[in-house]
């Protein structure tokens, strides 16, 4: 599948890491670091544009590296395919020191999906299933 992009940025395109990844990596296209303080956020732009064929959208997720090694985190974000517009990625720290985002750093995947739209059919009850309303743990560790 091809997908249309407008590249503003510094940076090359967005690419996958090896064969098997999902996403593509996204890079901070910003001029200077950015000193991201403890337990605040701070919107940093990648400068690329989609343009995805219908019946397709793209979710923005998150690094693990990030997560894992600095509590770093990303807002997770669909675009949908009637978006133009820039995409931006918004980073949360969590930890309890600052981080510096640096130019041209990956700080998020990009993950293009295929979607089904729905019709509801609304009913008074819903089929009964072995879990039922059991949520939150309920089939063990």
């Amino acid at each position: 599948m091809e997908v249309k992009i407008v590249n503003k940025s510094n940076h090359r395109l967005p690419e996958y890491a090896t064969a098997g990844s999902a996403g593509m990596d996204l890079k901070a296209d910003i001029l200077e670091p950015i000193v991201l303080k403890t337990h605040s956020s701070v919107i940093i732009p990648t400068n690329i544009y989609i343009q995805l064929p219908e019946g397709y959208e793209a979710q923005v997720r998150g690094r693990s590296g990030l997560a894992f090694k600095y509590d770093i985190v990303s807002h997770l974000g669909t675009i949908d395919c009637d978006y133009r517009g820039p995409i931006n990625i918004k980073l949360f720290n969590l930890s309890n020191n600052d981080f510096i985002v640096n130019p041209g750093e990956r700080i998020a995947q990009l993950v293009v999906a295929k979607y089904e739209r729905v019709e509801w059919d609304e009913v008074a009850t819903l089929d009964e299933t072995e879990r039922g309303e059991g949520g939150f743990g309920s089939t063990g560790r």
